[in-house]
């Protein structure tokens, strides 16, 4: 029987291994020196000065970005309704209200002039997203919130190491840039993320409500060599800190990220010679001064494609072939649809292009052999 191919899949080497077993002999499992070396190490990567702080999933990096600016109730954060929930629902965990956007038909990233239309005196943060690895319009947005006083976070759980214009994701003149390292991301630790910050306040705060609101670092504490067993709560804070396991295997996963994003770069480029033929919208690249990152690699279906998307989703999988879509709009799951009472014909773009999209296998262990299997699958249903 063919292999089934995954459409994602880490790639873990004999370094993170050694380096996880390390760590449980020393006896350091929670946060401790791994982790500093870690939020170093990526601080160091980007190389601008900033602050990394690591935290256990990109979602709690968002949180712990939006409390650290100030949101709570009365304030409104705009996301682009194409994006995963975590986006959203950190607002609503500060008792904030959401506003949703339109994403631009090429790009899939959050629609400008539609953030420009959303914003009112009761915005305090937009939150772009780096769709797939391709970066947002930043210099637009960023001119748009500083003319309105308006803080922005920018959700890059696709987007290391992103580049604009020139500079990494991580190193424009937002606010806050918070990172994923989930699983099927362009590097893991498992579980995972990494907020980052120039703000020295902004850091100073989140990494108090990282741990419990605790007002001195519990890592000092435990290697101190004297008596330090006193500590005090000054916030009521949340438990988001990363483990000494997981930043293990980002210590090598960071020193591989290089390449990594060449590998991925030469299978975007295979994909968009091979089926440029095709009935398909393939994946705009970065602009010239840019880097995609190529955390997916998102088709859609043109319009005379006899198949339907759901069709095609099942005939690839009957070849072996996995795939997932990415996303399902906010617009439509329930929660938001109903709570905001939101519709798909406020969001044309979005809702045409989730209609059509599929993922298709992207990931750094993929083979040459295993990408001309989805090619050639690609070309037997089309062609």
């Amino acid at each position: 029987m063919t292999k089934f191919l995954p459409f994602a899949l880490p790639e873990i080497g004999e370094e993170e291994i050694q380096e996880v077993v390390e760590c449980l002999r020393s006896g350091w499992v929670t946060t401790g020196p791994k982790t500093k070396q870690f939020e170093q190490d990526f601080a160091a990567y980007l190389g601008d000065g900033g602050e990394a702080i690591a935290v256990n999933s990109a979602t709690a990096g968002l949180h712990l970005a939006l409390e650290a600016l100030g949101v709570g109730p009365g304030d409104e954060v705009i996301v682009p309704t194409l994006t995963f929930t975590a986006t959203a629902e950190v607002a609503r965990y500060l008792g904030a209200e959401l506003v949703f956007v339109d994403v631009d038909p090429i790009t899939l990233n959050i629609d400008v002039p539609a953030v420009k239309a959303a914003i009112t005196s009761k915005t305090k943060v937009i939150m772009p997203v780096h769709y797939a690895g391709l970066a947002c319009d930043m210099d637009a947005l960023l001119e748009l919130a500083h003319a309105h006083g308006v803080k922005v976070v920018e959700d890059a759980a696709h987007a290391f190491p992103t580049s604009y214009k020139g500079r990494l994701i991580g190193t424009l003149d937002s606010d806050i840039t918070v990172f994923s390292f989930y699983a099927n991301k362009t590097m893991t630790t498992g579980e995972g993320g990494m907020v980052v910050t120039k703000d020295p306040a902004l850091a100073k705060r989140m990494k108090i409500m990282r741990l419990h609101g605790i007002s001195k670092d519990a890592f000092d504490r435990f290697t101190s060599k004297t008596p330090s067993w006193f500590y005090e709560i000054v916030a009521p804070g949340f438990k988001y800190n990363l483990t000494d396991i997981a930043s293990a295997m980002g210590i090598h996963q960071l020193r591989k990220i290089d390449r990594f994003l060449v590998r991925r770069q030469q299978l975007a480029k295979r994909y968009a010679e091979e089926l440029a033929g095709l009935p398909l919208i393939l994946p705009a690249d970065a602009p010239a001064g840019g880097t995609h990152s190529w955390h997916l690699y998102v088709i859609r279906l043109r319009e005379d494609v006899s198949i339907g998307r759901d069709a095609f989703i099942q005939a690839l999988s009957d070849r072996g072939i996995g795939t997932s879509v990415h996303y399902v709009p906010l617009h439509r799951q329930p929660y938001w649809r109903d709570t905001y009472g939101l519709a798909p014909e406020q969001f044309p773009h979005a809702d045409a292009a989730y209609r059509a999209m599929l993922s298709i296998p992207l990931y750094t262990k993929m083979s040459d052999e295993d990408q001309t299997r989805v090619i050639q699958a690609l070309k037997e249903l089309l062609c």
